[in-house]
């Protein structure tokens, strides 16, 4: 997306007109997601930057895009740096770099789009800071697409597990335990969970865009088009779901007054608080009571994930075997389409659970790197190459990432040893024993010491939750050198992705998912947990540094393969499979 270069200038009028200075415009939309629709990219529309985390800050004589680590080099492509400068988020912040240039300006927010822990860096840093009533991105962008409108379908319980009534009366209960009336849901995620239901509205996602408030006896009033909602569908949420349009939201919500109604301040736009509390209603500010069960995968969804992630490692050994005959006759366009084409194959495919990341030599250390007509490169010889991708199915969401060698030549020993230390440190965390009720953060450090006894490091997690054909990016638990206080618990699945970049070099990530299990190791009075690996795909032996693995590493990634070829090799005809023993082939066979 290629914004006009007079976007901001349309905009800074656009904020004189509503009598404010400046602006805060995070990325995302009205339900705080991470993929949104086409009508709600304001962020990609005003300042070309398309990575699914950030923010804008605009002042009357500059302005400034914000962004991790994980996509400050697009970032540095993406945005004009003579109309916008460009920072890490981190070091950094946006709050800070307002108030430092506007402290005393009266700087205008949409409280539809910002969380009300979002905005309290803000606020603490002294600022004036407005809500504005409509956004004025809406108002200069006049070919804005309209809202999505794809129909609600139901998750049947044959894939969900559990019914929506059972879901829906525990959280009534704890509403009823804690004395409060009322919950409010805007994460369309939790919504589907809740009630078993999926959608098209945003692309990588099957959600259905919608708001939800939960009753303390069990009812729930769903705030969705009613364009979206087929008979089937009606008849499937049950005469205890009321469904009202989006528009009637506002109404609803002040009828609540004066319950004590239960809001998530990291999960629900500040409009919801602001609201609520100027009808009179007492609102708790809690966690979502969604996100800890939704992410508590029952044995149905885990039998899923396992299906889910068989049918996938399929399509990705013959993928790596078109790729080990094709890597110099391709470009990254072509190869990211080649692995979604032998998706395609599989009848129970429904999509990419995210862009895939396709990046070849110095691409490959463009962490969250997009592959563009514009940017596409072909892949050349003896380069690395670096392919992050998933598959929506309607049992289990998927997320891999491997790095190949492209040959014929052997890679240098630098490369080489950094692609070693990745794998012994993604070996680390898959071997990973700990007590329940540790948190990712105490594991972090496993998948990071290899690398950090050479002095190299990746600047992002280590691992992040996964939906059950939901979310390929799912909380509440975390693996990064952030402490979040939420416990590590069997039925988890959470990702394995150690990495390192070397700028205008190439990039190394591998990524498995894992399934956390009770462990049988233990004493009596101590409970332990450990990963369950399901991601079935094996690693490039032509970067491994062998006699650098220890000899457990070495029975680990042994193991791993056999079983790896004894999963996909039944599937795949003759040519793949001889290319798959050979790559799941003991690494002391050579």
């Amino acid at each position: 997306m290629s914004p006009a270069p007079n976007r901001p200038d349309a905009l800074r009028a656009a904020l004189s007109q509503m009598g404010v200075d400046g602006f805060i415009l995070p990325r995302g939309d009205e339900h705080l997601g991470e993929y949104v629709a086409p009508c709600a990219e304001r962020l990609a529309w005003l300042t070309g930057f398309t990575g699914s985390a950030g923010l804008a800050a605009i002042l009357p004589d500059r302005a400034a895009v914000f962004s991790d680590g994980r996509y400050i080099t697009q970032m540095d492509q993406q945005v004009d740096g003579a109309a916008w400068e460009r920072l890490h988020i981190t070091r950094t912040p946006p709050a800070g770099w307002l108030a430092q240039h506007g402290a005393q300006q009266r700087i205008g927010y949409d409280p539809r789009l910002i969380a009300e822990s979002a905005l309290r860096p803000f606020n603490d840093a002294g600022l004036t800071l407005v809500p504005l009533a409509e956004n004025p991105v809406d108002q200069i962008w006049t070919d804005r697409p309209a809202p999505p409108c794809t129909p609600c379908v139901p998750q049947p319980e044959a894939w969900a597990g559990q019914a929506s009534a059972t879901k829906r009366e525990a959280i009534a209960t704890s509403l009823r335990a804690a004395g409060e009336h009322a919950l409010v849901l805007s994460d369309p995620a939790s919504i589907a969970w809740l009630l078993n239901i999926r959608g098209t509205d945003v692309p990588y996602t099957p959600l259905s865009l919608s708001f939800a408030i939960v009753h303390d006896d069990g009812r729930v009033t769903l705030f969705i088009d009613p364009a979206k909602v087929t008979p089937q569908t009606r008849d499937w949420l049950g005469a205890d779901v009321t469904l009202l349009p989006p528009a009637a939201l506002e109404a609803g919500l002040r009828a609540l007054a004066p319950a004590r109604v239960q809001v998530d301040p990291a999960r629900n736009a500040i409009w919801f608080m602001q609201v609520l509390e100027q009808a009179g209603a007492t609102v708790i500010r809690k966690d979502d009571p969604c996100q800890l069960p939704k992410a508590i995968k029952n044995p149905t969804e885990q039998e899923g994930s396992r299906r889910a992630h068989l049918l996938d490692g399929v399509a990705i050994c013959r993928f790596l075997h078109w790729l080990d005959e094709n890597a110099t006759r391709t470009t990254e366009l072509a190869a990211a389409e080649q692995l979604n084409g032998f998706r395609n194959d599989c009848p129970d495919y429904r999509e990419e659970s995210f862009p895939a990341i396709s990046g070849a030599g110095p691409n490959g250390a463009i962490i969250h790197y997009r592959v563009t007509p514009e940017s596409n490169r072909a892949l050349h010889a003896n380069e690395v190459y670096l392919i992050d991708s998933g598959g929506q199915y309607p049992f289990g969401t998927t997320d891999i990432t491997r790095t190949i060698w492209t040959g014929p030549g052997a890679p240098d020993a630098d490369v080489r040893d950094a692609f070693t230390r990745v794998l012994r440190g993604h070996i680390a965390l898959a071997r990973a024993r700990f007590p329940k009720g540790v948190t990712g953060h105490a594991l972090d450090a496993l998948a990071r010491h290899a690398l950090w006894e050479g002095g190299l490091n990746y600047d992002h997690g280590t691992g992040h939750g996964i939906g059950s054909y939901l979310s390929v990016h799912e909380g509440p638990a975390t693996i990064s050198p952030v402490f979040r206080p939420v416990a590590l618990h069997a039925g988890m699945i959470l990702s394995n992705e150690p990495g390192y970049y070397r700028p205008g070099a190439f990039g190394i990530r591998l990524e498995n998912l894992h399934l956390i299990q009770p462990s049988r190791v233990g004493e009596a009075n101590r409970s332990f947990l450990e990963f369950e690996v399901l991601t079935l795909a094996p690693f490039d032996r032509r970067l491994i540094d062998a006699p650098s693995l220890s000899a457990a590493e070495t029975v680990w990634l042994d193991g791993y393969h056999a079983r790896v070829f004894e999963s996909i090799a039944p599937h795949l005809q003759t040519p793949a499979r001889t290319w798959l023993a050979a790559a799941c082939a003991p690494l002391h066979a050579g």
